[in-house]
């Protein structure tokens, strides 16, 4: 009996190492730009060097993503409570009529842009969205949420940080 317990719980121990020493994606490349500057995107009417001098809040989603489509109220809110900060939302869909038809769907009243080439994912090392980049006045990356800050784009702490950025 003690064997048995001891077995399953090496086996147990083995397959929750595997994913370590593998060298499986964590998803935290992307947190090594944390510091740098930012990656130049080049995206159809939004170029990001265009915005150097404005805290961005660069939000990478897609139209098939339900947690996506949560936290877009509060970015619009975000966007509408702080018109100093300018949130970008950059879409991973691959089809420009079912991102053009989310846009209209869900009255999106943030600046948007769509890469179906994956090209911006890339620069930025990101996997699967929501996905989100602070990027500072002089155009630097200081902070990447995966998914949605948990009290929402509008907390009072992230508002204060936004506003220490300005």
């Amino acid at each position: 009996m003690i064997e048995a317990v001891r077995r399953s719980l090496l086996t147990t121990v083995a397959f929750l190492l595997i994913p370590l020493l593998s060298g499986c994606d964590t998803g935290n490349a992307s947190l090594g730009l944390i510091g740098k500057p930012a990656p130049a995107l080049a995206l159809p009417g939004q170029p990001l060097a265009a915005l150097r001098g404005r805290v961005v809040v660069l939000n990478f989603w897609a139209s098939w993503c339900p947690p996506c489509l949560a936290e877009l109220p509060s970015l619009t809110q975000l966007q509408q409570q702080m018109p100093a900060v300018t949130v970008l939302a950059v879409s991973f869909d691959r089809n420009p009529d079912a991102y053009a038809r989310f846009l209209q769907v869900h009255h999106v009243a943030l600046r948007t842009a769509l890469d179906s080439s994956g090209r911006s994912n890339q620069a930025y090392g990101t996997t699967m969205p929501p996905e989100t980049f602070i990027i500072d006045r002089d155009g630097v990356v200081r902070r990447k949420f995966i998914g949605a800050p948990a009290n929402g784009w509008t907390d009072p702490e992230i508002e204060s940080y936004l506003r220490a950025l300005q």
